[in-house]
């Protein structure tokens, strides 16, 4: 049983406008914890759950304002983006991100913060095919090359959480959450920085004619609905060891041709004229996490298939479409 107790719990949420950190928000507040959520450009929507501060987490001084207090820390704040970022600007995920990871976990240990929750990323494997990756893979070998600049940033904050949780006097736990391909609700679904599979679900709620998308079709990826991400992250925070590193997926491949006619039959679009775009920007061709570990030390599977979760993320677009910033 864990001794994590959230109810009545001081937790901080960084990145609480996003995705992610939205729905950590959320989940926190409904288990009767008290939330500080912070953000740094994009405003939280209007139902955000929490108290949110406008911040800058790439300094020292403004971490340590942030946890101040805080018993847990869940860190979701990244600057990230979709192929065409990746490919022509790959600095652009090392920069900011190195910073603020570093300054967060030195003054959440300095703190006292109890456990602190890093969300780092599956493209951080080294390429094992069509193989799903097992967690002590992670620093056998380089990351793939497209995924390079980004990929040995989050492996240096994963060692920086090891190091907090088991190296020094004093540790502080550590948990390290490797998700899949998150979508679902909240997604990211401005163009220029959407990820292929938010991408398909705006064409197709929007019934886009033609539909173009960018790569072969042929592309493997692990999609997880964001509910099943919540169960898994909250299930890995609870887990009792002082140090964690998890996959949360699905465990399952699937190419972006079929998630993108999953999507057609569950979104009433039928036989628009479809064309790929293979001179894109894309990523790697595969990219498959194992779930071998989530199930066998935190019980965890997933229980929204791929249908059901396409369904309820392109209902919930078609109710709440991207309005691009004035």
């Amino acid at each position: 049983m864990s001794t994590f107790e959230l109810s009545g719990a001081k937790c901080l949420v960084t990145g609480g406008a996003g995705f992610l950190g939205s729905h950590i928000a959320k989940r926190l507040v409904e288990a009767g914890a008290e939330v500080r959520a912070t953000y740094h450009v994009k405003p939280p929507a209007a139902d955000a759950r929490g108290a949110y501060i406008k911040t800058d987490l790439r300094t020292a001084e403004a971490c340590a304002k942030a946890v101040d207090g805080m018993d847990y820390v869940f860190h979701a704040a990244a600057n990230t983006q979709g192929a065409a970022v990746i490919r022509l600007q790959p600095l652009a995920h090392v920069t900011p991100n190195v910073p603020m990871n570093l300054f967060l976990l030195d003054q959440a240990h300095k703190a006292g913060v109890k456990r602190f929750l890093f969300i780092s990323s599956g493209a951080a494997y080294p390429d094992t095919g069509h193989r799903p990756a097992e967690e002590h893979e992670m620093f056998e070998g380089e990351p793939v090359d497209v995924y390079y600049a980004v990929a040995w940033m989050k492996r240096y904050a994963e060692i920086l959480c090891k190091t907090y949780a088991t190296k020094i006097p004093k540790p502080m736990d550590c948990v390290v959450v490797r998700p899949s391909n998150v979508y679902g609700p909240g997604d990211k679904f401005d163009p220029a920085t959407s990820h292929v599979t938010a991408a398909l679900i705006k064409r197709v709620a929007e019934r886009q004619d033609p539909f173009e998308v960018w790569g072969t079709g042929e592309e493997v990826r692990d999609l997880i609905y964001i509910d099943d991400f919540m169960d898994g992250l909250f299930a890995a925070f609870h887990a009792p060891e002082p140090f964690l590193a998890v996959n949360i997926c699905s465990g399952e491949g699937v190419t972006v041709k079929e998630v993108m006619n999953t999507a057609f039959e569950v979104g009433d679009f039928s036989n628009p004229h479809v064309s790929f775009n293979s001179t894109k920007p894309s990523t790697a061709p595969v990219r498959r996490l194992s779930a071998k570990l989530a199930k066998e030390k935190l019980g965890f599977e997933v229980k929204v298939n791929l249908p059901a979760g396409l369904k309820r993320a392109i209902d919930w677009y078609r109710a709440n479409p991207f309005k691009p910033a004035a």
